[in-house]
């Protein structure tokens, strides 16, 4: 910065504050002592999806099993006929009943609002209650499309790492010291890892979070019930803070409905500013996520959950076989380290097998590779593992032997 300073015979502040502009945009990267680069692309740009080969099975995509979702025509039958007008109740009482029993089951107290999904939820809240060019402490490897948003409301991602237990407590501590306005954390089910928040680790995080009690607390527990794994909460020693529980791993992604619980002033800032915009989820929509609801939660769910496990821990060992470290506690998928991913990504392709290259979950994180599990039968679990030990033997490594 000093050097371009006296090329352009300007401040060395003037640059600073220019790098750190495009840094927000998101048009630069910085990485350490390794310097700063030109970013490949904005964070906006749509990237269409690219449909896959013939007779190649997705496992990248990170959907559920659509086998697994509650039916549709049951629910579509019991909807109401009325149109909703304008300036009726924007939340509706049997959806809000039964999203308060699920955040009450866990020992989540707060107010609730409903929100277009997770990331709606995310984006709404953190416009709510941020500036820009705050610093937000993200997972390491983390959802990408977290990443984008933040850099699309120009807020800085602070990247923390993580373990099977999430967020590192003293990671953290040292994030928020250096100024962290905010925290998204994933309790279960962490994208791409599949890391959990145990009860230890819980008590140690929210330690952390006592200790910065101005720091906002988001909680994105977007696969819930189907999860595997106990919800631990995070933010009950914050005193702003909410939870986002969105329905579409648990009822279909197409619902566009998630449930958010957070503190009195938050909540109203989140449905005021949603008034400004779209004005409230559609009752439509509402009522379909609360019909199927009502009718999944007593058996469909549970045994959703154990079936995602059953085929999360089905590749795991088919991997541990072989020699191969992954990790697959919670979720929807299994998260496998390696040294090289690209080329391992292009030889399971090559052999019938979709999946995502870590590259773009990662910050400082080493490379590795999320396969979507929820739909792999164990047989199918055992010849993706053959694929990814064959690729391995063909020249790349993994980072555990």
């Amino acid at each position: 910065m000093r050097d371009l300073a006296a090329q352009l015979d300007i401040s060395p502040a003037t640059v600073a504050a220019a790098y750190r502009t495009l840094r927000l945009r998101g048009l630069i990267g910085g990485d350490g002592r390794r310097g700063t680069h030109v970013t490949l692309q904005p964070p906006l740009r749509i990237r269409p999806a690219q449909p896959l080969p013939p007779n190649t099975r997705d496992l990248a995509s990170g959907n559920p099993d659509a086998a697994l979702l509650p039916p549709l025509e049951p629910a579509f039958g019991r909807l109401s006929h009325e149109h909703k007008l304008y300036g009726g109740p924007n939340k509706l009482e049997r959806l809000v009943e039964l999203a308060r029993a699920d955040f009450g089951a866990d020992g989540v107290d707060g107010d609730i609002a409903i929100v277009g999904g997770a990331l709606d939820g995310v984006e709404r809240v953190l416009e709510a209650e941020l500036r820009a060019g705050d610093r937000v402490v993200v997972e390491d490897p983390s959802w990408p499309r977290i990443h984008d948003l933040l850099l699309a409301l120009r807020l800085e991602p602070d990247p923390v790492p993580i373990d099977d237990k999430a967020l590192v407590p003293d990671a953290l501590e040292r994030a928020l010291a250096a100024g962290a306005r905010a925290v998204i954390a994933t309790p279960r089910g962490q994208n791409p890892t599949a890391a959990a928040v145990d009860g230890d680790r819980g008590e140690r995080l929210r330690h952390v979070l006592e200790l910065h009690p101005d720091v906002f607390v988001v909680e994105d527990d977007y696969v819930g019930a189907v999860a595997g794994a106990p919800y631990v909460e995070l933010h009950s020693k914050s005193s702003r803070w909410v939870v986002i529980r969105s329905l579409s791993k648990v009822l279909g992604p197409d619902l566009r409905v998630a449930p958010m619980a957070g503190d009195p002033l938050t909540i109203s800032r989140v449905e005021g500013r949603q008034l400004l915009g779209a004005g409230w989820v559609s009752h439509i929509l509402q009522q379909t996520a609360a019909e199927l609801w009502r009718a999944a939660t007593p058996k469909l769910l549970p045994r959703t959950s154990t079936l995602y496990a059953e085929r999360r821990a089905a590749l795991v060992n088919a991997l541990a076989v072989r020699g191969i470290r992954a990790h697959g506690g919670s979720g929807l998928g299994v998260w496998v380290p390696l040294a090289e991913e690209v080329t391992v990504v292009q030889h399971l392709l090559e052999r019938g097998w979709a999946v995502s290259a870590g590259e773009r979950y990662r910050f400082r994180t080493p490379p590795g590779i999320r396969i979507t599990t929820t739909d792999l039968e164990p047989k199918e679990a055992t010849q993706v593992a053959a694929a990814v030990a064959d690729a391995l033997a063909g020249g790349a490594a993994t980072y555990s032997g």
